[in-house]
């Protein structure tokens, strides 16, 4: 038997952060995703169990500067492409610098440099998972997919998402139902789990 989950990302964050930082001498709070602020000097035995215990979830502390930014990068596209909406109301280069406070064209450039990626090409990925999970919804038509992620057309998202995925969206639709269908002969309303990726980028 197959179950399928859904789940939001900075919920699941702040509980494993809750569960693993109890019983420590720290105070915290939790400002925005992947951020962890502390109320005092932590010292570095302290530290060192915090690591430990946020390792085991592939939870990784990050004390690069420019590495924290990358990881603020990929945290703000994330958001903006998983939140209802928000992607066909705004422009990506403004968003990230008036988010970040830095320049598009800086943010660009240390993002390429660290990663051998664009932020337009991870944007994309993240776009295409979540095009994923909404035809495998149901729930919407092409048309409203491509609105939703800020697409001119439906051509150009079907052409992106091809060339993302090796399939057009009406062959990815097919290959979900012919797995329903499989799995559950008769039943309807299978949720995906909706989560980004990061393709270690």
């Amino acid at each position: 038997m197959n179950l399928y989950l859904k789940f939001e990302v900075n919920s699941l964050f702040q509980k494993v952060l809750e569960n693993e930082l109890k019983g420590l001498p720290v105070s915290y709070t939790v400002p925005g995703p992947g951020e962890l602020t502390f109320h005092e000097l932590v010292p570095d035995e302290v530290l060192e169990a915090i690591r430990a215990r946020l390792d085991q979830y592939g939870i990784e502390i990050l004390e690069n500067p420019k590495a924290v930014l990358i990881q603020k990068i990929k945290d703000a596209i994330i958001e903006l492409v998983y939140r209802e909406d928000s992607l066909a109301r705004c422009k990506v280069s403004v968003y990230l610098s008036e988010r970040l406070r830095f320049g598009y064209g800086y943010l660009s450039k240390l993002f390429s440099e660290s990663t051998f990626t664009s932020i337009e090409n991870y944007l994309i990925l993240q776009k295409t998972e979540r095009a994923k999970h909404l035809i495998a919804s149901q729930a919407l038509t092409f048309t409203e997919i491509a609105w939703k992620l800020n697409y001119s057309s439906v051509a150009h998202f079907s052409t992106q998402f091809k060339n993302t995925t090796g399939l057009t969206p009406t062959a990815f639709q097919r290959i979900i139902n012919k797995k329903r269908a499989v799995a559950a002969p008769g039943q309807n309303g299978v949720q995906l789990s909706e989560h980004p990726v990061d393709n270690a980028f």
